[in-house]
């Protein structure tokens, strides 16, 4: 184990950056993964879909109507469910990533001025390539 983590911490050494987008990449799809496995997919989906349906709808009616008002209304109701299914694994992954950020911060602060912005740039990326390949909500 000792000789895995001085393996790991000379390639961080040497390769800084390349490093730090595969550890992106690497925490950006067990994320992935946890928010699929513990949300109902299909749900969100047609979540979505009545969410555009209203978007739609918005533009036909002008503020102050009352179909208007109603619109909102069920537009605030599918964000606050969107919004809650999204709880549930955050609140599995919340403390591992944590502690994870903590070791990149302590190995990268030294090597790579603003990692972090490297690193937030790459788990865009990597996010939206992964949510395509699973058909994700």
């Amino acid at each position: 184990m000792v000789e895995i983590m001085i393996q790991l911490v000379t390639f961080i050494l040497l390769y800084p950056l390349i490093s730090l987008i595969i550890f992106s990449g690497i925490i950006t799809l067990i994320s992935t993964l946890v928010t699929k496995w513990l949300t109902n997919q299909e749900h969100l989906k047609s979540l979505k879909e009545r969410q555009k349906q209203i978007q739609k709808d918005l533009k036909n009616h002008k503020p102050g109507e009352k179909m208007f008002e109603e619109l909102q209304n069920e537009m605030l109701q599918i964000s606050m469910v969107m919004m809650k299914s999204s709880f549930k694994p955050m609140l599995v992954t919340i403390i591992p990533f944590l502690v994870l950020f903590n070791w990149l911060r302590k190995n990268y602060d030294p090597i790579l001025a603003h990692w972090i912005w490297y690193y937030i740039g790459s788990s865009i990326i990597f996010s939206v390539i992964y949510r395509k390949m699973f058909k994700m909500a």
